[in-house]
């Protein structure tokens, strides 16, 4: 094992970046609903709004399914296709796949727990699950926020403090974040269709395309421009039991460990 400051090699770099990022022409189509600006005003259906809009998600207690993944980290064009397992309350796996030959890497995660192996070069990363996923893709998602973020879920919305912004309109807290609920006539369901995230990490993300209650495309955008991905989900595959085991990696003796700023200097961010 080298010493932890030391920079990525030439070849390392050439492994991991080629193959996660690939120049594209274009951009994300937009997906963003703009926000309404009017007043808010104190409302009495706060309850059976929640209801109805988290009722296909809140009652996923595992889901398994495809990501491909489009836009930009660290101003890089970038296109992915991930596999995932989200459970609750906090385990996340994620793979790279690669078109041909092994995954471009492997990350497992449960509560503050993480690691990231990346099988073509050998090299293995430990450390707190959003600093990993931040380091390798630009996104700083626990578990937790990983599964919201997918489902388009809220985990502890705030149903007294809802606010009503015209009749299609309702926002309210979700721990640390803000939620924004809309119905229109096509669809008088009331549906998540923004999710704010405040702080020096600061990211939003809108969801589309909802089948059966639940988003198919995600907008992942960085308030401070550090990445603006559309993520098209499928094959999702909900509360299939999924074992202690499918959040644990047998990373070889051989694999050489490097820290975070290490990761992040070979991956898309470069340091950035």
């Amino acid at each position: 094992m080298t010493a932890a400051g030391r920079r990525p090699s030439k070849a390392a770099r050439a492994v991991l970046i080629p193959a996660l990022v690939s120049l594209l022409s274009g951009a994300c189509a937009p997906l963003r609903r703009p926000l309404p600006a009017g007043p808010r005003t104190p409302i009495t259906d706060g309850g059976p709004v929640i209801e109805q809009a988290t009722a296909a998600c809140r009652a996923i207690s595992t889901i398994t399914l495809e990501m491909a993944v489009r836009g930009s980290i660290g101003g890089q064009r970038i296109r992915a296709r991930l596999s995932a397992g989200l459970g609750k309350p906090a385990s996340a796996r994620l793979e790279a796949v690669a078109s041909i030959g092994q995954p471009l890497f492997f990350f497992v995660a449960t509560n503050d727990n993480a690691t990231i192996y990346m099988p073509r070069d050998q090299r293995v990363a430990r450390g707190r699950p959003g600093a990993l996923l931040e380091a390798v893709a630009g996104v700083p998602l626990d578990p937790a926020a990983l599964r919201s973020v997918v489902t388009g879920c809220a985990s502890m919305p705030n149903v007294a403090g809802m606010l009503g912004i015209g009749d299609n309109w309702r926002v309210t807290t979700d721990g640390n974040d803000e939620i924004y609920l809309f119905r229109d006539k096509a669809n008088p369901a009331w549906r998540i269709v923004t999710t704010l995230h405040a702080g020096t990490d600061g990211w939003r993300a809108w969801y589309s395309n909802f089948e059966r209650g639940l988003p198919r495309t995600i907008q992942l955008v960085s308030t401070a421009g550090r990445f603006d991905l559309q993520l098209e989900l499928s094959q999702l595959d909900l509360n299939t039991p999924l074992g202690p085991e499918a959040f644990q990696l047998q990373v070889p003796a051989t694999a050489e460990a490097i820290s975070v700023d290490e990761l992040r200097r070979s991956g898309p961010l470069g340091g950035k």
